[in-house]
């Protein structure tokens, strides 16, 4: 009989490695039997035997062999005088095993035939990839930058998949070039119009944790735990940890000797400032503590409304509230109160601020310790001095005072 190649004849096969054998064998024996019964009407006289690794095919057809003339079931028997003819040595009562040729089902059939297994195996495919990145949701994955566009950007990973990185999952500061091996978290598997589409993501929260994961040998041992992670991406976040061993300081071993485990995460995640503190069921220290790095003289709850109000010196105010109120709106995510901040002795509604250090991706680091130096450590105290007081009191050109003012304007304007 014909023997068929299918890893010739069916190109799709080349491209199964990931689709374990055993059911792509039954794949192809299922569309095989269809071919069967669409010519003989019933599969159930045929043994369809696959090798997989060969890429070989046959059909063997099964009859019992009866006397002339006694056939009640054209498919299951077959009469003694063309037994003989394909085997002299058959005797009625046997079983005759008969190999069936491929070209008999016709050259549409075996086209069909082609498409259909190729429509099979590409749907099982994209079941093995939907199941794969189905198991791996919240994990850390390496992938290649292949195209970048506006709203998104094409990933692939070791095996040749498709990945999409949308614009919303990137930290603001993130660029891509083509190329590129990027460090993201699967956010979720989608499906759209029968195909798997895996999204990625380097703003969830999981990321930071998978990432701590990986720093910090004590959390990825479960001697520490990470409570909540709240974020905004590229400017803060705020972890609360907590370590079930009363010798290990959980935040001290996040942070690392001088911040090197830190400081790799930082640097992944754009210069973004992570705050990791002690959690702890104290409602009101838990407050204190997610309002780093400001420091709280007293403040006033209310559980039953989950309000707090937080009096501050006025020097901590702006580092309370935090560049386009940043920080406080991370604290009053990580508590899951809504926090007020006033100003310590007055009762009044701080008028909004912020600490320069908050500008430091756009300031540099040189021209705020020279402000600081003669007083002005915060955004309006630098607004209130003319250009030509600054640059009196400092060793600051007009040029560069004129450039620190707009950048701090703009921040004003946008608030």
């Amino acid at each position: 009989m014909a023997s068929i190649n299918l890893i010739e004849a069916f190109q799709e096969f080349k491209d199964a490695e990931n689709i374990d054998r055993p059911t792509l064998m039954k794949v192809v024996e299922d569309v095989f039997k269809t071919l069967l019964r669409k010519k003989f009407g019933s599969d159930e006289n045929f043994d369809v035997i696959v090798n997989a690794e060969k890429g070989d095919l046959e059909i063997f057809r099964r009859r019992m062999i009866v006397e002339d003339g006694e056939i009640t079931d054209p498919l299951a028997e077959v009469g003694y005088t063309e037994a003989v003819k394909i085997e002299p040595d058959f005797e009625v009562g046997e079983e005759l095993y008969e190999g069936v040729d491929m070209l008999d089902f016709g050259r549409r059939a075996i086209l069909a035939a082609k498409q259909t297994l190729a429509s099979r195996i590409n749907d099982l495919k994209k079941n093995v990839l939907v199941k794969k990145y189905s198991d791996r949701i919240g994990d850390i994955i390496n992938a290649e930058v292949y195209q970048v566009w506006k709203k998104e950007v094409l990933l692939m990973d070791e095996e040749g998949n498709e990945l999409i990185l949308p614009k919303s999952e990137q930290i603001p500061q993130d660029y891509f070039k083509k190329g590129e091996s990027i460090r993201a978290v699967v956010r979720r598997v989608d499906v759209k119009n029968s195909s798997p589409v895996i999204i990625l993501s380097r703003t969830s929260p999981d990321f930071l944790a998978k990432l701590l994961e990986i720093e910090v040998p004590e959390i990825f041992d479960g001697l520490i735990t990470i409570r909540k992670i709240v974020r905004e991406p590229g400017e803060r976040a705020k972890v609360a940890v907590e370590s079930f061993d009363d010798r290990i300081d959980p935040v001290g071993a996040c942070v690392g000797m001088k911040g090197s485990r830190i400081h790799g995460i930082v640097r992944e995640l754009k210069n973004e400032n992570i705050d990791v503190i002690n959690w702890t069921n104290n409602t009101q220290l838990l407050i204190q503590r997610s309002l780093t790095p400001s420091k709280i003289s007293y403040m006033d709850l209310d559980n039953e409304s989950k309000h707090a109000d937080v009096y501050l010196k006025a020097d901590q105010v702006s580092l309370a509230i935090g560049r386009r109120g940043v920080n406080i709106k991370l604290a009053c995510e990580l508590t899951s109160y809504d926090i007020d901040v006033f100003r310590e002795n007055e009762g009044e509604v701080e008028e909004y601020d912020i600490d320069l250090d908050e500008f430091s991706d756009e300031i540099e680091t040189w021209i705020i310790d020279e402000l600081k130096r003669v007083g002005c450590d915060t955004a309006r105290s630098v607004m209130d001095l003319s250009v030509e007081e600054l640059e009196r009191r400092t060793d600051l050109e007009k040029e560069t005072i004129e450039d620190v003012k707009k950048v701090l304007k703009l921040e004003f304007e946008k608030e």
